[in-house]
């Protein structure tokens, strides 16, 4: 495609949960629009309805991985409360896979075999 007007990251693009999309004002009044439907398809243009102006979106594809197009609609973007929850709940797994790992040296004739 042709030159982008900007470079926006997903952070700095607003929600709507009425139309289903991401938003970003545009400088002719109206705004930049993409679907969570494009960006599962790995789709970062967002165009804006009322000229001929376009974004480039930065965003992380594997966040929209897992969602399939029956959720675009449902899905939203979640608190930063619920993120740190999850962020705990993984940090307690990793403590619990330390606790349970064991070390053992490795025999003389493994160690001879590597050299």
């Amino acid at each position: 495609m042709g030159a982008y007007y900007d470079e926006i990251e997903i952070e700095d693009m607003a929600w709507d949960e009425v139309k289903g999309v991401y938003h970003y004002p545009c400088p002719c009044g109206d705004r930049f629009e993409i679907s969570r439907k494009q960006l599962t398809n790995c789709e970062d243009i967002a165009t804006c309805p009322s000229c001929s102006l376009i974004i480039r979106v930065v965003y992380d594809p594997l966040d929209f991985e897992d969602e399939s197009p029956d959720d675009e609609g449902s899905a939203s973007q979640g608190s930063e409360e619920d993120e740190e929850e999850s962020d705990n709940s993984d940090d307690d797994q990793f403590e619990d896979a330390l606790e349970n790992l064991t070390l053992t040296e490795p025999s003389a004739a493994l160690v001879a075999a590597a050299a």
